[in-house]
């Protein structure tokens, strides 16, 4: 079958009006990916070699979206809504180029597991002209069910059309199918629309083929696989049922997941083994981390590499391009956007690190801030290795702290300072014996003369 060509048409026209949101409903994201992008990774990993998406309302925005997780895809846009084989054909132009196979998907069903896609496939491999995904839900009511005789099916039955023995089937469709390439067209052009709703079902397709004398099969995905997403409710269902197989995933590979249940993983987290993770991180796009690395509980990381025995929060936050090598320290309520924390360094208390590189063994004082934006543009700060930067200092960038450079505490530094120079940028103390208490009275009489006034 690895020969076969495969061409998967994923149906992403409908509107979703159940979601109640100007945002395409496949376009709704699970993991941080929009639940589409799922469907067509599930397509390729069943080795789908062609893309077909079939768009609707939204087109321009489907397009857009479509280009970063699917920029091999064609796109078809199904004007009018009528039916699910009227969808499937829109994509004609793509199932005519001649594929062994040709997938039938929807773009709301993300939770669809490769290994049925790729089980469909090896049924028309063996022979079969249609191959239908089923599965078994806990309670049938309101699927069609899969009718089969003698291993083969021969119809698929809507709930009210169904006889009463025919309700106590199990076996239900699951939407998605397989077809042979070379009777997709001849059997999707016969399907008719004399039924109450005037639309064109894919599900003829079973007794078109069938009266054809082709083989007809039905193949078992589990109950996830299924699931069509239709609300925010059902949606939300998707995402806890994602994280749950990603934590397990996780932590059969090595990673220590104090209390599972609170991490949120995105599609694309690579974690290493021996990694620790406590309780209520949320891991965005984009997070590469090493082996031995600890990450502190309510961390928030995205587009973040963090390298081995590296030690993160708690309450830290790790925007886009925080570069964190061995063992770099960065604490609690600790923000580092666009810079490099290298090797041994630590930013361990309440500071603000972006477009920076902190040197190797470097210290950074609680409560220091790059201060990196004018407004209009950024600017870089470099901290040199072993350089030692006061608490509760303001690094003005563009600006330069040499190798082994000392930054007195409380410090506003606007010029570069050289290796192992001592820095202050702060007014000289001067202390009035006596002042404090005569101010404290100025202000008390100050402060009874405005309540005596107000009365």
């Amino acid at each position: 079958m690895s020969q076969r060509s495969c061409l998967s048409v994923i149906l992403a026209a409908g509107e979703g009006t159940r979601m109640k949101s100007a945002l395409p409903k496949v376009l709704h994201a699970i993991a941080g990916l929009p639940m589409v992008a799922h469907v067509v990774k599930a397509a390729e990993a069943a080795g789908a070699t062609g893309l077909a998406l079939v768009i609707g309302h939204g087109a321009e925005e489907m397009r857009k979206a479509a280009q970063k997780f699917a920029p091999k895809a064609e796109t078809f846009v199904q004007e009018k809504r009528l039916g699910t084989a009227h969808a499937v054909l829109a994509a004609r132009e793509a199932i005519s180029k001649g594929y062994d196979d040709i997938l039938v998907m929807f773009g709301d069903t993300p939770l669809i597991d490769a290994e049925a896609l790729a089980t469909a496939r090896q049924k028309l491999a063996e022979g079969a002209a249609v191959a239908v995904i089923g599965f078994r839900p806990p309670d049938p009511t309101g699927y069609g069910r899969l009718i089969e005789k003698g291993g083969r099916l021969v119809a698929i039955r809507e709930e009210k059309d169904c006889s009463e023995e025919e309700k106590t089937i199990g076996f239900c469709n699951a939407g998605m199918m397989a077809v042979a390439g070379k009777y997709a067209l001849e059997l999707l052009d016969q399907v008719g629309n004399r039924n109450a709703k005037g639309e064109f079902y894919l599900t003829d397709i079973v007794e078109i083929a069938g009266e054809k004398g082709l083989e007809v099969v039905a193949t078992e995905a589990g109950l996830e696989s299924a699931l069509g997403i239709n609300n925010r409710a059902e949606l939300a269902e998707a995402e806890a049922i994602w994280q749950a197989r990603r934590r397990r995933e996780a932590m059969l590979a090595g990673v220590t997941l104090i209390a599972p249940e609170t991490v949120y993983f995105s599609h694309d987290t690579e974690i290493g083994a021996d990694t620790i993770v406590e309780p209520n991180v949320w891991f965005g796009p984009g997070v590469k981390i090493a082996s031995g690395a600890k990450i502190h509980a309510f961390s928030h990381i995205e587009g973040a590499t963090i390298a081995s025995n590296c030690d993160v929060g708690p309450f830290a936050r790790l925007r886009p391009g925080a570069d964190l090598r061995q063992k770099a320290k960065v604490g609690n309520f600790c923000e580092v956007k666009q810079a490099t924390i290298e090797e041994g360094a630590k930013v361990n208390h309440l500071t603000y690190i972006g477009d920076a590189r902190v040197g190797a063994a470097a210290n950074i004082g609680a409560g220091t801030i790059t201060c990196n934006y004018d407004g209009y543009s950024k600017f870089f700060t470099d901290i040199g290795e072993g350089a030692f930067v006061g608490s509760n200092s303001s690094l003005v960038a563009p600006v330069t702290i040499g190798k082994g450079g000392y930054i007195a505490s409380g410090s506003v530094i606007t010029e570069s300072v050289p290796d192992d120079a001592l820095a202050f940028g702060r007014a000289r103390q001067k202390t009035l014996p006596g002042k404090g208490k005569e101010l404290r009275e100025r202000f008390a009489s100050a402060a009874a003369a405005r309540k005596k006034a107000a009365e």
